[in-house]
């Protein structure tokens, strides 16, 4: 199969990545939770890996580098553990329902309020965020990049208009390992990332936070330290991360991290761009996304739904992409997809122009 569904999950991982995973698998200790050798092995490799994510995104430091299961649970984590009742928020069109769904939770019980960002010309103009921002706004959330259209915004241009007390929250699932993106130089408060994506590693979530910024566990349990306590530890990372963490996934991460780091990042721009034209040429196409680096592109035919496309690229071709609304409603009501969303196909840092032809072949023949 020709797997172009690579912004749901990286499908095929190095082979570093898989190595590391089946080492951890042959003896795996809980990191830090006992006395042995072994444990404390595990968690020194788990510490150098919260501050390898760190270093790699200008974060905060191993402390304030927290794992999750995955980055809905770290977005989860930034806006329930951070908002206080009264609070406003606002957050953009072209954010997931992981940003989405909890706002709107608040809302729905009266504890906070949100307005939401529009488009100019299908992009995210940090004048247009900050115009938004009232007396009582606490939280400014902003995708890294669009998960439909592969849009990014200008985190440090939105950071610069906003007033200091405001917290910058950013997905980065999409964005993080195919744009570059640091905390620090782009003033961002809290970052959240998905291990699987763009980062090569196995299904892992994280959530990087500043010192302005003191999140609230949502989970709670055994940290493996102040255990005579009733309350949870009053520091982090362990106020945060109750229970066992996925000890494979964490070393799947670092690998992954590894890679990052020599890894150049521009040949998915490349393909989306050529994508554009050759697709672009083709009558029954009309196309969203324009050349980006996260490798998404996504088009709909003018008289078959998109879901049914990538069925028929499923299974008359075996080529795996996503049809849908992709999990962002209000994207797709800004682009006018609605109901039946567009067709997505996305690339790993591993393909390339060959994979493109094969799937613009299949396209003509619709």
């Amino acid at each position: 199969m020709l797997y172009l569904d690579n912004a749901a999950t990286e499908g095929t991982k190095p082979a570093q990545v898989r190595a590391a995973v089946l080492a951890a698998m042959k003896v795996c200790a809980n990191p830090g939770r006992s006395g042995h050798r072994l444990s404390l092995a595990h968690a020194e490799h788990v510490l150098a890996c919260r501050q390898l994510l760190s270093d790699v995104f200008g974060g905060y430091g191993f402390e304030r580098t927290v794992f999750t299961r995955s980055c809905t649970e770290a977005l989860n984590l930034a806006i329930l553990g951070v908002l206080e009742a009264g609070d406003h928020v606002v957050c953009t069109t072209l954010e997931h329902n992981s940003v989405l769904r909890p706002l709107h939770a608040l809302a729905e019980r009266g504890v906070i309020s949100y307005d939401v960002a529009p488009l100019t010309d299908g992009k995210l103009l940090p004048e247009t965020i900050a115009s938004l921002v009232k007396e009582n706004t606490r939280l400014v959330c902003v995708t890294a990049a669009s998960n439909v259209t592969g849009v990014s915004c200008d985190l440090k241009a939105v950071r610069s208009l906003l007033p200091e007390r405001v917290l910058l929250l950013t997905d980065g699932a999409q964005g993080a390992g195919h744009i570059p993106i640091s905390m620090k130089a782009a003033g961002i408060d809290l970052l959240a990332l998905a291990g699987h994506k763009g980062l090569h590693a196995i299904q892992i979530g994280a959530l990087l936070f500043s010192e302005r910024v003191e999140p609230r566990p949502l989970i709670f349990g055994g940290t493996g330290s102040e255990s005579l306590s009733l309350g949870m530890p009053s520091f982090y990372p362990d106020r945060l991360e109750s229970g066992t963490l996925s000890y494979p996934a964490v070393c799947s991460l670092f690998e992954g991290l590894t890679i990052l780091k020599s890894a150049r990042r521009n040949g998915l721009y490349q393909i989306t761009a050529a994508l554009r034209e050759a697709v672009g040429e083709i009558p029954a196409y009309e196309i969203f996304s324009p050349p980006n680096a996260c490798g998404i592109f996504s088009f709909r035919h003018k008289g078959i739904p998109s879901e049914e496309v990538a069925s028929l690229l499923s299974d008359r071709f075996d080529i795996a992409v996503r049809g849908g609304l992709h999990c962002a409603p209000l994207a797709h009501k800004a682009l006018g997809t609605l109901p039946d969303g567009l067709v997505r196909a996305s690339f790993s840092a591993a393909q390339g122009m060959r994979e493109a032809a094969m799937l613009v072949n299949a396209l003509k023949k619709f």
